[in-house]
Parts: C-alpha cells; structure tokens; sequence
C-alpha cells in the first residue's frame, strides 16, 4: 500500500491525532543523542488512549508499515528516531497518573507521565518512584521503563527493573497484553515483565505500568564533595566506600574535563586544574553518621572533603553534576556513551579512558555513577555526523569495558548506537536468541526496526 494511503487510513481512522505537518515528522528523526535517521516518518501519530495505540498498530500490521513508538524524544542512542516511511506512534499525551495504592505501595499510570510530575503528584500521598535518571524533568517513565534506566540513586534504591510489578502491552497486532501482578509476589509462568523492561520499543507499545512504589525517606540529607588531585584518586575513593561497607543514596564522580565544563556553563568559580570530584548523598536517620564515616574514608583516601551547610547548598552541589549533559551540548555535538563496569575496576576503567584519550589525540569528558560502576563519557566534535576517528576511540573504550567484566550500557539502551557492538557482548548465539524472541512478539518485524540488532 503506498503511503497516502497508509496515512489516509490513520486519519480516517484517528482522525486529529494525526500529525502530518513538516516541523512534527522533523523532529521525530531525532533524539538527544545528536543522531537523525534518514529520511522523514509518513506521519506522528498522538495517541491519547490505548484505543488510539491499538487502531495505530492494526493499520500498520495490515500496510505493513514500520512503527517507532516515542516518549519525550529524551533518550541517548537513538532508539525513538524515526526515518523513512515510519509511522510515529507517540504515547507522550498519555500522562495520566490512573490509580494510587499507599496501602500497597503501588501506582498505575500512562506512558506518558514525566518522571518527576509523578514524584510530585507522589509526594503528598507520602509515597515516591525511586528512579531517579539526571533526565527526570523531562523523560517519560514509559521511556525510563523502554530502555532500563537507571539515575543517581539507583546504587541504594535500584534502576527502573526492581520498581515495576506489571505492565500493559500492545503487541504489533493490537492485541492487548496485561503482564505481572499487583502483589509483591509473583511467580507465575515467565516473567515476561522484565522481558519487556529495557526492550527499546522492539516487542510492543507500554501503555500502562503498574509501578513499586516506596515510602519517603525519613529524616534529613547530608551531602558533600570531596575534591581530589586526578579522576583515578577519585575513582579509588570511590570503590573504598563501596569496600567498607557504606551505602550512601548518590556517589557521583566528575573529572576535571567535565567539572571544568560545568563550571563554565552555570558561571561558577574555575576548579582546579586537573582535580575532580565526588558528590555525595546519604539519606534517612542515620545520614549525619554516613556522611562523617564516608567523609573520614574519602579524607583517607587524599580527598578535600566539604560537607553542605543545609539540604538547599546540597541541592546546589548536586545541581552541578546534573548540569553535565548542557555543558557538553555547549562544547559542541556530544556523543554522551554508557558503560559500566564492576565497582572495584572502575580505576582500571578510568585508566583505559585515559589511554584512549592519548592514543586518539582526543578529551573524554567523563562523569559516573561511582556507587554503581556506570560511566558516562563524552566524546565531542564538531558537525552533525561522528567522525571514524571517534567511533574508533568509542570502539576501544567499548572492548575496554568488556574486558574489565562490564557491558556495553548501564542505563540508556543499544538503540542505533550501539547495535554494532551488541553480539560482541552477548555472543552469537544469545544474540540469535534475543532475535529470535522478538519475531515471536512481532513476526512482521514492524516494531521499530534496525534498532537494537543490526540485521
């Protein structure tokens, strides 16, 4: 069927939530990642009920038609991108907070609800999402589910995987799929939950999650930052607060590349040269206490250690590290990455990093999740298109994460960025396997194709 027709048949079927205009099929080809698909989608479909989302997926099923479903457009390796003759399916007008249960600590919701709206609309229920990615104002928790995300807290309170009980879902044939369970417990049959978690768009549209929820942390927070000479003495600070024991909410790292960059960003006083920095939380009734026993490790371990005078000057701490992504867009176009490794090789990791930095005549800004081993370099350049030069250094950062016992992605997903890689980390035949498993959920294979899997 040609594609007027494809598109006359969305209309007459959903009629105004059919967007067609020049500057919406624009800025579908496109996420925060920097990448554009080639070519334009036919039309973005604003779909405001589950209704909407089924009649979307009947037509493309029986056109044939590719689909790519798409949040808040937030994500960072080009998973939500649409191209050529692709229907848009956008779920972000979907944002309703359905049902709240404090007695069962859960939540059902739309797609569509920004991460930190819901924590809002949670607070006064007394209840929150834990999830907390450096994106919250502006991406979806059905984006935040879609590609396993994971955020500052995640070291304490988890990543998106341990705080969802069920979903709904809408396979590529429109038929309606209610996945898991409202009670703590749930065993039964394959959990195809988690099989949908961090699946890119790639076995369904989520149109509901039933979410875990958790009861706001008593007492007050301690935070601080403890500076130090280079990234590796940081980096090793870290993993000594792992190693003995501490747990605190957030342990973020900042080397002196990104550091620099933020505090040129938000005006702030220059750094150090060459010193980095770990911002830390605790949280609960014991928070005074975590922050010293931390603060006496990382002063062992050569750090400068301030401890915020209140909850408002530790916000502006944290507001620094949550700054990181505008800094880098300010330098140039930003190839933000996502590796993790184990917590103890996270100095072996920062020693790779700087290997690659001499070897490529190149500067990897980089900032970490350190309570967790996730690692965000960014590599930046200029112009739209990366250069071979930096998919070569990205290439070896990549095999360098992997031999240190970590994974291509702690959090933002394979998308089209990483696809290439993909079969390194898993081997051939669990990459046939995963194949495999999502021709089962869409056999026509209209469900955001050439993302996740390179063929």
């Amino acid at each position: 069927m040609s594609r007027p027709e494809v598109v006359a048949r969305l209309l007459a079927a959903l009629g105004d939530r059919v967007d067609t205009t020049e500057s919406a099929l624009e800025r579908a080809r496109a996420d925060k990642s920097g990448h554009a698909a080639t070519g334009r989608p036919i039309a973005v479909v604003r779909a405001r009920s589950v209704e909407d989302v089924q009649a979307t997926l009947r037509i493309a099923t029986a056109t044939a038609t590719p689909v790519v479903t798409r949040g808040a457009g937030t994500g960072l390796a080009g998973g939500a991108n649409a191209g050529d003759g692709e229907i848009v399916l956008s779920v972000r007008a979907m944002d309703r907070m359905l049902e709240v249960r404090p007695d069962d600590l859960l939540a059902v919701v739309e797609p569509g609800i920004l991460n930190a709206d819901l924590n809002r609309a949670l607070q006064s229920h007394g209840l929150w999402w834990a999830p907390d990615p450096a994106s919250r104002e502006i991406s979806t928790v059905g984006g935040n589910i879609a590609t396993g995300a994971g955020g500052l807290l995640c070291a304490k309170y988890g990543v998106v995987r341990d705080a969802v009980l069920g979903l709904d879902l809408v396979l590529a044939d429109g038929r309606l799929l209610h996945l898991g369970h409202r009670s703590v417990k749930g065993v039964t049959g394959l959990d195809l939950t988690s099989l949908v978690i961090g699946s890119e768009g790639t076995l369904g549209v989520i149109v509901g999650a039933t979410l875990k929820l958790r009861r706001l942390v008593p007492g007050e927070v301690r935070t601080l930052a403890a500076t130090f000479p280079d990234v590796r003495a940081a980096a090793a600070a870290s993993a000594a607060v792992t190693a003995a024991g501490l747990q605190p909410a957030i342990m973020e790292l900042m080397d002196a590349a990104s550091l620099a960059a933020v505090h040129a960003l938000l005006r702030l006083p220059g750094p150090t040269p060459g010193a980095a920095q770990l911002t830390v939380q605790t949280d609960g009734p014991a928070a005074e206490g975590e922050a010293n026993a931390i603060g006496a490790v990382l002063r062992t371990a050569g750090g400068t250690v301030s401890i915020a005078r209140d909850a408002a000057d530790g916000e502006q701490l944290l507001a620094i590290r949550r700054a990181m992504h505008p800094a880098m867009e300010s330098l140039g176009t930003t190839l933000i990455e996502d590796v993790s490794v184990p917590r103890s090789a996270l100095p072996a990791m920062f020693d790779e990093i700087d290997r690659i930095e001499r070897a490529y005549g190149i500067a990897i800004p980089t900032v970490a999740h350190a309570g967790d081993g996730n690692l965000h370099p960014n590599f930046v350049f200029e112009g739209p298109e990366v250069p071979p030069r930096i998919w070569d250094a990205a290439d070896d950062l990549f095999r360098a994460a992997l031999r240190l016992g970590g994974t291509l992605t702690g959090e933002h997903g394979i998308g089209v960025l990483k696809r290439r890689w993909l079969a390194d980390e898993l081997g051939d035949d669990q990459w046939q396997l995963q194949r495999d498993i999502t021709r089962v959920f869409d056999p026509a294979g209209i469900l955001n194709p050439g993302k996740v899997f390179a063929s």
